[in-house]
């Protein structure tokens, strides 16, 4: 089977086929999740809060990143069928078109094939940088965990019409810069389906209701690991499997066939 590629990715999009994105953090589950059929593995500064312990995505560093990533794209080179490779850029590691590039470089380096970025307009410079030199850029927009406590905590994004309608013009400017994918984190689901219908380029949501492109969720969360943490729009896939790969087939599964997410997972 060939491995996804970007083309790929798009190509689901036009032809109105689900795909589905997993984190990852290390090499076995990387292998596990690719031979469970995921599309994207995300290594996603989540890690810092299931896999370090801290209370947010902000003390992790771009050293840290790194390393994930080239452990889990390790992981990757064992499987017949490799999956897109995204890695988080985190907390300031792009506060410039400077500081974007470089650490850009080292996460491409480590194996990312594509870097995901937090924010709105201000990052187009920096995103038609990392692009006119071959660097795919994935947007990130709604609740943003680097930035929550400056909006109050783990809520939704987009309720109103003010707010909605910034959600919406940032992803057509950094689409205008040159992103390739988007993911769309806790808005209402009527929001993220417009948004994903009217975008040329894939929009992943995770809490953003069941029509965008693709879905992502955070390994832990979904094998119903995560400690004290039941967010509405997560399902714990354990339930009923034999096994972590079973778990992992069913949430691939529940997206492809539609089944997942479902109104009550959504906003």
């Amino acid at each position: 089977m060939k491995s996804v590629s970007l083309r790929t990715l798009h190509h689901m999009k036009q032809e109105g086929e689900k795909s589905v994105c997993l984190t990852a953090y290390d090499a076995t589950f990387a292998l596990i999740a690719a031979q469970a059929g995921v599309d994207m593995l995300l290594v996603g500064d989540s890690l810092g809060m299931v896999v370090q312990g801290h209370r947010s995505t902000v003390p992790v560093t771009i050293d840290d990143m790194c390393y994930h990533t080239s452990a889990v794209s390790r992981g990757l080179d064992h499987s017949e069928r490799r999956p897109w490779l995204i890695s988080d850029m985190p907390f300031m590691s792009y506060a410039t078109p400077e500081q974007m590039l470089n650490n850009a470089a080292k996460l491409a380096q480590a194996g990312a094939q594509m870097v995901k970025v937090e924010g709105g307009r201000w990052l187009a410079e920096g995103i038609r940088k990392l692009v006119e030199r071959g660097i795919s850029v994935c947007g990130h927009l709604g609740l943003t965990p680097q930035s929550v406590d400056a909006l109050g905590g783990y809520r939704v994004q987009g309720r109103d019409t003010h707010s909605a309608r910034q959600i919406y013009e940032d992803a057509l400017e950094l689409v205008d810069a040159g992103i390739a994918m988007l993911v769309l984190e806790c808005v209402p689901a009527k929001l993220a389906a417009d948004i994903s219908q009217k975008l040329p380029v894939p929009v992943i949501g995770i809490g953003a209701g069941p029509d965008t492109d693709a879905q992502v969720l955070v390994l832990h969360d979904m094998l119903g690991v995560t400690p004290n943490l039941k967010p509405k729009f997560v399902r714990n896939f354990m339930d009923g499997a034999a096994s972590i790969q079973q778990a992992i087939e069913n949430y691939v599964k529940a997206v492809k066939n539609k089944e997942f997410p479902t109104e009550e997972h959504s906003f």
